[in-house]
C-alpha cells in the first residue's frame, strides 16, 4: 500500500506524523521567540544603561535572526531537491535546532566567575553561546522548514480538493505548538523560581520530541518514497565525501557565518556598508537569476504559474512585515501599555496560535464545503481578505488608546480582539499560500520555491525592524498636518497625534498606537491593490483554484 493509500480521517496518514513533528518543532521555535526580545532587553544587554539603546539593539538582533532564519530555507530547499532529499534534510535541521536551543540554555553568572573562564571574560563566553545558538537555529531551520511543508504537498495528487484542507490541518499543528510554547517557556523564562534559560531549555526538549515523531513516521513507512534522496546521489561522492556527508559539513560551516551576520547586524555597519541589506539584495538577485534560468526550460503555463507564485510571495511579504511586529513591538506594547490578565507579556505570544487551534478545523471544513458548492474564493481573493483583516487588527490595537487609564495602560480586551483579526487574516493567507506554492510550482523546483516563499519572511523581518524602531523613537515635535496625522487622531484619540502628558506610559502609548494606525492604513491599501490584481492572477494560475 502506498503512502497516499494509507488514510486517516480522510487524509493521508503521513499528514499526521508531519503534523506532530511540526507541532513540536514550532513549540521550540515559538518558545524561544516569545522570550528572545524580552530576554535581550531585560537581561542580555543590561550592561547598556540606556533603555532605548537596549531596545534598538534587541530589535536589530531579533530582525537579523528572523530574517536569516527565513533566508536559509532557500538554500536548504535547493540542497534537498537535488542532492539529499527531504527526509535527511529534515533530520539534519532538527538536530541543529535542538543544539541551538540547548546552547541558549547555557548561561554563566558573572558574579560566580570573577576571573572568567578559559582566559576569556565571562560576558564573552555568554555571548559565544548566545550567538552560536541563534546561528544553529538559523541553519537548522533552513534544512527543516521548507522540506517538511513540501512533504505535506507531495502527499496529495495534483488537483486533489483536500489539499487546502490538509494544509490547514497541518497549520493547526504548527499553532498548537506555537500556543503551548509561550505559556510553558514564558512561565519558566519569566518566573523568579526558574529563569530565562530554563525556558530556552524547554524549547530544546520540544525540538527533540518533534524529531522522534518524524523518525517514527520514516520507520513506519507512512511517507513511502516521498522525500527519499535522489537515486543518482546515493552513491555519488562530492570532493571525496558521500553526498549527504558533504552537505552535513556544509551545514556545520554555515553556523559560524550565520553567527557573524547576526552579531554584526546589531552593530549595523561594517565599514560603511549595511551588511544585512546588502546580503538580502544579493540573495534576491541570485534567486531571480535561478528562476529566470529555469523559466527558459518551462512551458508557457508553468511560467505563468511561477510568476503567480512570485506575486503571491510579494503580497505575503507585506503581510508578514506587519504581522512579525508580534515578536517585538506588540510584545513590548503588551508589557508596557496593556493591563494584562492571567498572563505575562511573553505569554501574550500564545494568543494568536491559541485562536488558530480553535479556528483551523472550522476553516478547513469551510474551505471544503465552499469548494463543493463551487463558492470557494480564489486564492488571490483570499490573500486580499487576509491582508484586510490584518490591517483592521492593527487599527483595533491603536483604538485602545481611547480607553487608557491614568498610567497609559489599555484594556486587555483590545489586545485580544486585535489578535483575533490578525489570526483570521493569517488563516486566509498563510496555509493557503503554502498549499498553492506546492501546487503551482514546477515539480523539480517545489522545495526551492517553498524556500523562496519562506524568504518573504526574511525580507519581512528586515522591514519590520524599521517599523518596530519607530515605536521607540517617537518624536516630541508636533506632527505635520496631513492624512496620516488625521487618521492617527481619529483612531487613537490623541489630538493632533501628540500629547502634553508627562506620564511615561502615555507617551509610549502614543508611540505604539501612532505606528499601529499607520500600519493598519497601509495594510488596507495593500488589500485593495490585491483585490484589483485578482482577475489577472486568476488567469495566470491556469485552472488552479
Amino acid at each position: 500500500m502506498s503512502n497516499q493509500e494509507q488514510q486517516l480521517f480522510g487524509h493521508p496518514k503521513g499528514l499526521f506524523y508531519l503534523f506532530f513533528a511540526e507541532l513540536w518543532e514550532r513549540f521550540s521555535y515559538y518558545g524561544m521567540r516569545a522570550l528572545l526580545t524580552l530576554y535581550m532587553v531585560n537581561e542580555f544587554f543590561l550592561n547598556i544603561k540606556d533603555e532605548s539603546a537596549r531596545e534598538e539593539m534587541s530589535i536589530g538582533i531579533f530582525a537579523a535572526y528572523g530574517s536569516l532564519v527565513y533566508a536559509t530555507p532557500v538554500i536548504g530547499g535547493m540542497i534537498a531537491d537535488k542532492f539529499i532529499g527531504f527526509k535527511k534534510s529534515i533530520m539534519l535541521g532538527g538536530v541543529l535546532m535542538a543544539l541551538g536551543h540547548f546552547f541558549m540554555s547555557f548561561y554563566f553568572d558573572v558574579s560566580a566567575w570573577e576571573n572568567g573562564m578559559f582566559g576569556m571574560p565571562i560576558t564573552d563566553i555568554n555571548g559565544f553561546f548566545f550567538y552560536s545558538a541563534l546561528a544553529l537555529l538559523i541553519v537548522g531551520n533552513g534544512f527543516f522548514k521548507p522540506n517538511i511543508s513540501t512533504m505535506v504537498g507531495r502527499l496529495y495528487p495534483e488537483g486533489d480538493d483536500r489539499r487546502d484542507s490538509g494544509f490547514t490541518i497541518f497549520y493547526m499543528g504548527i499553532n498548537i505548538g506555537a500556543f503551548l510554547a509561550p505559556l510553558a517557556c514564558g512561565y519558566l523564562g519569566m518566573s523568579e523560581n526558574w529563569g530565562w534559560h530554563y525556558g530556552f531549555g524547554a524549547a530544546g526538549i520540544g525540538m527533540l520530541v518533534g524529531l522522534v515523531f518524524f523518525w517514527r513516521g520514516i520507520e513506519d513507512g507512512v511517507f513511502g518514497n516521498n522525500g527519499d534522496q535522489p537515486e543518482e546521489y546515493r552513491v555519488k561522492k562530492m570532493y571525496g565525501l558521500r553526498t549527504d556527508y558533504f552537505f552535513y559539513l556544509v551545514a556545520v560551516l554555515m553556523v559560524p557565518l550565520s553567527a557573524f551576520l547576526v552579531k554584526f547586524n546589531a552593530l549595523e555597519v561594517i565599514g560603511e556598508m549595511h551588511l544585512h541589506s546588502s546580503i538580502l539584495i544579493g540573495l534576491g538577485v541570485v534567486i531571480l537569476g535561478i528562476i529566470v534560468k529555469n523559466m527558459i526550460e518551462l512551458s508557457r503555463m508553468e511560467n505563468f504559474r511561477l510568476i503567480t507564485v512570485l506575486v503571491l510571495t510579494l503580497l505575503i511579504t507585506v503581510f508578514w512585515s506587519f504581522f512579525e511586529l508580534a515578536g517585538t513591538a506588540i510584545t513590548l506594547f503588551a508589557e508596557r501599555n496593556v493591563n494584562l490578565t492571567l498572563m505575562n507579556a511573553s505569554q501574550t505570544n500564545a494568543i494568536n496560535p491559541g485562536y488558530i487551534m480553535f479556528l483551523a478545523i472550522p476553516f478547513s471544513i469551510m474551505w471544503v464545503a465552499l469548494a463543493k458548492q463551487q463558492r470557494n474564493p480564489r486564492t488571490p481573493i483570499k490573500f486580499a481578505l487576509g491582508i484586510l483583516q490584518l490591517g483592521l487588527g492593527f487599527l483595533v490595537f491603536a483604538m485602545s488608546a481611547q480607553y487608557m487609564d491614568a498610567d497609559g495602560r489599555t484594556p486587555f480586551f483590545f489586545l485580544m480582539v486585535g489578535y483575533f483579526l490578525m489570526t483570521t487574516g493569517e488563516l486566509f493567507i498563510s496555509p493557503i499560500g503554502l498549499s498553492k506554492v506546492t501546487e503551482l510550482s514546477p515539480k523539480k523546483m517545489t522545495a526551492f520555491m517553498m524556500g523562496v516563499y519562506f524568504l518573504s519572511s526574511s525580507y519581512a523581518h528586515y522591514i519590520s525592524k524599521f517599523i518596530a524602531n519607530a515605536t521607540i523613537s517617537g518624536s516630541k515635535d508636533v506632527p505635520e498636518p496631513g492624512f496620516m496625522t488625521t487618521m492617527i487622531e481619529k483612531v487613537t484619540g490623541f489630538t493632533g497625534a501628540t500629547t502634553n502628558s508627562t506620564v511615561e506610559g502615555v507617551n509610549t502609548l502614543l508611540n505604539y498606537t501612532s505606528v499601529f494606525t499607520q500600519v493598519g492604513i497601509v495594510a488596507i491599501g495593500m488589500a485593495i491593490l490585491a483585490f484589483i490584481l485578482s482577475p489577472i492572477l486568476k488567469k495566470w494560475m491556469h485552472g488552479v483554484h
